[in-house]
């Protein structure tokens, strides 16, 4: 991975167009080609990325540019869909690169585990139709718990939790901004699936856009066999 700090300006340019200003950022250059732009604030969501597959290409800057004191050009290409990650770097302040070795992966604890393992087994209570594409489906910036499709074959993107807070519903809402950049996958919808959703991250769900299903983990085990009920 290499780091840099540097003052400089980020334009997207392609299916959608964004700018970002001249001001001091951390440039995120991962193994896998992605380039991620953060500020000194907003948690850990970039302001702005490019995911893989994609390209960095590092060029000088013509004679306007250099008068307005731009000395490096970084022009990232997506490899599929053509969109453009353009950063003009006036001065660099740090750049370091350091080898992270083999990443393990989120280890969940065991009932989230063993959640996201049975309701992959019975994706049905997603709703009629739905199907397993797969588990853990990894995005540039993590993976998502489960990818399925409705019964009209759209993509639908799975986030897990025990106890289901805020924190859940932003990092599914981050998935969901990544996902449906991709063309392939796009459009994507959200379920947010936890045993218990606080009422917070119920309403923050829902004014996204995103579902929200509460899960019985016993019954889900066939610890809970109500046919077999009289009352």
């Amino acid at each position: 991975m290499r780091l840099v700090i540097a003052q400089c300006s980020v334009d997207y340019a392609g299916r959608l167009s964004a700018h970002l200003p001249l001001a001091t950022r951390l440039l995120m250059l991962k193994s896998d080609g992605s380039l991620l732009v953060h500020s000194d604030g907003g948690s850990y969501k970039p302001l702005n990325w490019m995911s893989p597959p994609c390209s960095l290409a590092v060029s000088a800057p013509d004679e306007l540019q250099v008068e307005a004191g731009i000395t490096e050009l970084w022009t990232v290409t997506h490899a599929k869909t053509a969109d453009q990650l353009i950063v003009s770097i006036y001065e660099v302040q740090h750049d370091s690169a350091h080898e992270l070795g083999i990443d393990p992966g989120l280890i969940k604890d065991g009932v989230e585990a063993h959640l996201q393992k049975l309701l992959a087994e019975h994706i049905h209570l997603l709703g009629d139709g739905h199907t397993l594409v797969r588990r853990e489906y990894m995005t540039a910036i993590g993976p998502v718990d489960i990818l399925a499709r409705d019964a009209s074959g759209a993509s639908v993107a799975v986030e897990l939790k025990r106890r289901g807070d805020i924190d859940g519903v932003e990092q599914l809402t981050r998935y969901l901004e990544l996902m449906n950049r991709d063309p392939h996958l796009a459009p994507v919808a959200g379920v947010f699936a936890a045993q218990q959703i606080k009422p917070q991250a119920r309403m923050l769900a829902e004014d996204r856009g995103i579902r929200c299903l509460v899960l019985d983990y016993d019954a889900m085990r066939g610890l809970d066999d109500t046919a077999s009920k009289l009352f």
